[in-house]
């Protein structure tokens, strides 16, 4: 069955026909914040029905925030490449507290990075951004960066009107008052689908959700309320968020089978970065939002709490269903992956850093994995449970199953056998320090390839 489905697809793509491809992000969700991914508290049907039919990675990776990782995914470059390291200022939290100055932020997507979406418009797909965009407003608004329809996209990393009708939001039309966001952009993309089922199309659907503020339909919230928590999974709230993302993940994969295109389209879920929680020292025990155990650290983190994220794709035909795969991917993957899916050319005048993940969803091994890299030189403020910082600037480096942080305030490292010790509980750079210099030694010659900014010292 799976070798007739393949030749039709084949068929199809010789006919003028390449697969239609749906990329969706979810906002702030956790790589344990689904069911298919351990989750025993929240209740993700509709996405767990993509990892039962398709492939999930479990070592699948983005950036410690939302406006790098989106960054990374349009351009296929890392961070230092678009400048657009964190989200608004560099230097979040009191002064008084730095050790050092970070260096300048892009909040704006340069229009001279030929994005995915122009690459996948110039060979023929229809495209439409649906959803949080981030990546500028006015000239650098997703219509200027190769889409061909944006619904809700500007400036703004959260909803600014909240999660319900009216959404002050110039780009999307209020409906009646009290219409869930979420609800209204799946709807959005369904009706996206149905109108471009005649040609190839692009669909890029970035829900808000689950970001804050924690909004959620009451009726929901009373009904987790009777759930008893699990571990440090225990917000109703937000329960109730994961529930209506994941009700319009189940819209859009109705769309697609009710428009006949469930055979003929390649469905990537993925999250910007880690979920909001914990953050943990001796004597608190304060998980916010969600708990993202067994990973260490959440948003805003580079342990791996915070950039670890859930991705599942299903490409009918080519994914083994409920396979996984162990191979490290992260966001600049994307581009190149999504290319070739696609059939289309990129452009050598967009230097690209990502490898395409084409091979494993065949089940293939693919080439050597290159090491995957984080530049984050940003002060993020803190919480009570992490005291005056959440983040402090930095950088990561993994390498096969090591990852190595080096903190910039005084150019400390820490060392991880991710195999052996997910959670990040055993610092080996001391006991290890050959490894832990080749790794330091790899990072420093990348930020030197890549024109990294680094941090400077601060003036007496």
């Amino acid at each position: 069955m799976r070798v007739l489905v393949l030749m039709l697809l084949l068929s199809g793509m010789l006919h003028g026909r390449t697969p239609n491809i749906v990329l969706i992000v979810a906002d702030d969700l956790g790589w344990s914040d689904l069911s298919s991914y351990g989750s025993q508290y929240y209740e993700t049907p509709h996405v767990d029905s993509l990892a039962r039919d398709g492939i999930s990675f479990t070592a699948a990776y983005a950036c410690p925030n939302c406006a790098p990782t989106r960054a990374a995914l349009m351009s296929g470059q890392y961070a230092p490449k678009t400048g657009i390291y964190t989200v608004g200022s560099p230097n979040r939290g009191l002064a008084k507290f730095r050790k050092v100055i970070a260096p300048p932020n892009q909040t704006e997507l340069a229009l001279g990075e030929i994005t995915i979406a122009e690459i996948l418009q110039r060979a023929g797909y229809r495209t439409a951004h649906i959803g949080k965009w981030h990546l500028g407003g006015g000239a650098h608004l997703p219509t200027h960066q190769g889409f061909d329809v944006n619904i809700a996209g500007n400036a703004s990393g959260s909803p600014r009107g909240g999660y319900f009708s009216p959404y002050k939001n110039p780009n999307l039309k209020d409906g009646p008052t009290g219409e869930n966001l979420t609800d209204r952009l799946s709807t959005e993309a369904a009706r996206f689908i149905a109108e471009s089922k005649d040609v190839p199309f692009f669909l890029y659907m970035c829900f808000y959700a689950v970001h804050t503020p924690i909004q959620a339909k009451p009726e929901l919230v009373a009904k987790w309320k009777k759930k008893p928590p699990v571990g440090g999974q225990k917000n109703p709230a937000y329960a109730a968020m994961v529930e209506t993302m994941d009700d319009g993940v189940g819209r859009i994969l109705t769309a697609l089978r009710d428009n006949g295109l469930e055979r003929t389209t390649v469905v990537f879920f993925y999250s910007d970065n880690g979920g909001v929680g914990g953050y943990h020292r001796a004597g608190v025990d304060s998980r916010e939002i969600t708990d993202n155990a067994p990973l260490r650290g959440g948003k805003g983190m580079l342990y791996e709490g915070g950039v670890r994220v859930p991705l599942i794709v299903r490409y009918p035909g080519v994914t083994a269903a409920g396979s996984r795969s162990d191979t490290p991917v992260i966001n600049v993957d994307f581009y190149p992956t999504l290319a070739e899916i696609a059939q289309a050319k990129t452009d050598p005048e967009q230097d690209l850093d990502g490898t395409s993940f084409l091979p494993l969803l065949r089940g293939e091994p693919g080439p050597p994995r290159p090491p995957l890299y984080w530049h984050f030189p940003v002060y993020l403020q803190g919480r009570a449970s992490v005291g005056a910082w959440r983040t402090t600037p930095g950088g990561a480096i993994r390498d096969g199953n090591y990852k190595l942080i080096e903190f910039f305030e005084d150019s400390r490292t820490e060392l991880y056998n991710l195999r052996e010790d997910i959670s990040e509980t055993t610092d080996l750079a001391a006991t290890m320090p050959a490894k832990a210099a080749a790794l330091h030694k790899k990072l420093q010659r990348w930020r030197k390839a890549t024109g990294a900014l680094l941090v400077e010292p601060l003036t007496p």
